[in-house]
């Protein structure tokens, strides 16, 4: 027979379990998990010389978007390893995208000091902005979402990507 302070614990035990499952599920939804398996989301963003483009325009390889400003310490720090990502990966075409949540002139004159080869996009600043749209409702970059050849969300990731992260992401034989 179980005593009271037995329940008592076996109750607290229980609350616990159910309460890490909705932080659990809270948390994935704040980073993005939600959107693994559905399409990108529809958004319209501009280069920097004010040219459209939506994310659909890149469909029929696996892309990584990465959001990114210039601010941003880890975002300036992982850079280099997307160059050599889009350096290895992309070809012709590219594997990577980046989309600077941040001021037009901001980007021009960090990238004019540390350019890319891969294409930068403007995100939307005003609400829903591009990382919430793209599953970041944290808010934190830098921001990764990887794209599968149809445009649905693969993986996402907060904080910097490490070298063999990408590898495996950008690699097309990767699961």
């Amino acid at each position: 027979m179980m005593t009271r302070a037995s329940w008592l614990i076996l109750a607290l035990a229980v609350l616990a379990a159910a309460a890490g499952g909705w932080l659990q599920h809270a948390s994935r939804e704040r980073h993005g998990q939600d959107l693994v398996g559905r399409p990108a989301p529809v958004m319209q963003l501009s280069d920097l010389d004010e040219h459209a483009h939506v994310l659909s325009d890149y469909a029929g390889r696996r892309v990584l978007v990465n959001l990114w400003a210039s601010w941003c310490g880890p975002c300036r720090k992982e850079m280099p390893a997307l160059v050599a990502a889009q350096a290895r990966f992309g070809g012709d075409r590219p594997a990577v995208i980046g989309i600077a949540m941040d001021t037009p002139e901001n980007v021009r004159a960090y990238l004019k000091a540390h350019p890319v080869n891969y294409p930068i996009l403007l995100g939307r600043l005003d609400d829903p902005d591009s990382a919430r749209q793209l599953g970041d409702g944290a808010g934190v970059l830098p921001y990764s979402v990887l794209l599968d050849a149809d445009g649905k969300v693969l993986a996402s990731h907060v904080g910097t990507l490490h070298a063999a992260t990408l590898e495996r992401w950008l690699d097309k034989d990767s699961p």
